[in-house]
């Protein structure tokens, strides 16, 4: 999964992004901030955008926020880090200070707020919890990690800019907010509308302008002050990125439950009911699968029985593809042609209909589960006997002990959760 950091915070550097481009892309709501610099940092591939141009040329109101988090979502970036500078309205956030906003207050009047703005196009995002708790979780433990002085809720009130506020506006949000913001929305929403988990590392770098015996806040003032910080903020990021990476399967693990010594004893069961019942991570696993496959070329997807058809039924309905079944021998009502594999004691096999597959057809195979591999690798055979060709073999759960991938090893392999050595 692609992670998009957008204010980079310095990760450009070449000495951190490897194997790094910079694409100029375009978007149906015009062309993002900068152009859009993807490599990779500890392993992770990661999309950057530099919210104000990569000069700071583009004032806050003038940023196309709609533009900058569509690339992301095109590009396949499956969260969205946010840095930012924002003002203090407590005591307590000093500069230098990183925040963790849970919550914000919109001040903001002249921005593109939706990406359904359209006549008939009306769509009522909830927003009651804008910010990642997941993401928020993972920032706020590392930087406990790191020993930054950090604070980890807070509400954030988002103005208009480019001016700064009037004491009188400053002393009024200090009523009912933390910290004080020109860019943060509709950044936050707009990831929400698209379903983009989204955080934000605000860094303070002043007091406003509420506080007496402080200096009234100055742009100069805060590029100093971010400028002087900027390295706690690049080593959040470094120490979050491969964190981060893992929350879906970390998510998706919660979601399976494990029963000891069925089918027999010394067995670790790994039951994937649990996670076929519950909404939210039925979904989070079919936009991963989709994601994945949106821009690969398949013409139909196979699952194998029985759970695969599940998934299988899904996915080829999300990808705008066919579904095939394969399936223990005779319960396809069609002519079939079989293939035979190895059991611990004994042999089975796998059935397809002759007319499931084109010559030529490139396939997805799909199941909830890789164990030995034996079924998937018969699964796999039939298909290529009919003429296809196996673009991937998906499942949820690999158990990796049994040496299942090394059997598909002719095939490309993806699994989403490991249980090795559990």
């Amino acid at each position: 999964m692609k992670i998009g950091i957008i204010g980079g915070s310095g990760l450009d550097d070449p000495k951190i992004l490897q194997d790094y481009i910079e694409k100029d892309v375009n978007t149906p709501y015009g062309r993002p901030s900068s152009k859009i610099t993807c490599g990779k940092i500890k392993g992770v591939e990661v999309c950057i955008i530099a919210r104000h141009g990569k000069n700071h040329e583009i004032y806050p109101s003038r940023v196309n926020y709609r533009a900058n988090v569509y690339a992301l979502k095109k590009e396949g970036c499956g969260f969205i880090l946010a840095t930012s500078a924002v003002g203090s309205l407590k005591e307590e956030i000093k500069p230098g200070d990183l925040v963790f906003p849970n919550q914000f207050i919109d001040f903001t009047k002249y921005r593109r707020p939706t990406f359904f703005d359209k006549y008939g196009e009306v769509k009522h995002q909830p927003m009651a919890e804008p910010f990642s708790k997941d993401l928020r979780k993972i920032l706020i433990n590392e930087c406990r990690y790191l020993n930054f002085p950090f604070h980890e809720n807070a509400t954030i009130v988002v103005i208009e800019g480019p001016r700064f506020s009037t004491k009188a506006e400053s002393f009024m949000f200090r009523n009912f907010a933390d910290i004080i913001g020109m860019t943060t929305v509709p950044e936050v929403s707009l990831a929400n509308e698209l379903e983009i988990p989204y955080a934000s590392i605000a860094m303070s770098t002043d007091y406003d302008c509420w506080k007496e015996d402080e200096e009234p806040v100055t742009f100069e003032m805060v590029m100093k002050r971010m400028n002087e910080n900027a390295e706690k903020v690049k080593q959040l990021l470094m120490a979050v990125l491969p964190k981060i990476a893992g929350i879906d399967e970390e998510f998706i693990k919660k979601k399976i439950r494990t029963i000891p010594d069925f089918p027999k004893k010394g067995i670790m069961f790994r039951d994937i009911t649990t996670l076929l019942k519950d909404a939210e991570g039925m979904k989070r696993v079919i936009e991963i699968f989709q994601d994945r496959y949106k821009n690969k070329k398949i013409d139909v997807v196979a699952g194998i029985e029985s759970r695969g058809f599940i998934l299988g039924g899904i996915l080829a309905e999300k990808l705008g593809v066919g579904f095939v079944p394969i399936r223990k021998p005779g319960k396809l009502p069609y002519e079939t042609i079989s293939q035979e594999y190895e059991l611990e004691y004994g042999k089975d096999k796998v059935e397809i209909h002759k007319d499931a597959v084109k010559p030529g057809d490139n396939v997805l195979l799909i199941d909830d589960l890789v164990a030995t591999g034996g079924t998937a690798e018969a699964s796999a055979q039939l298909i290529e006997k009919l003429g296809g060709k196996i673009v991937e073999i998906a499942f949820v759960i690999e158990l990796p002990d049994l040496k299942g991938r090394e059997k598909l090893s002719k095939w490309p392999v993806y699994s989403m959760v490991s249980f090795e050595g559990e």
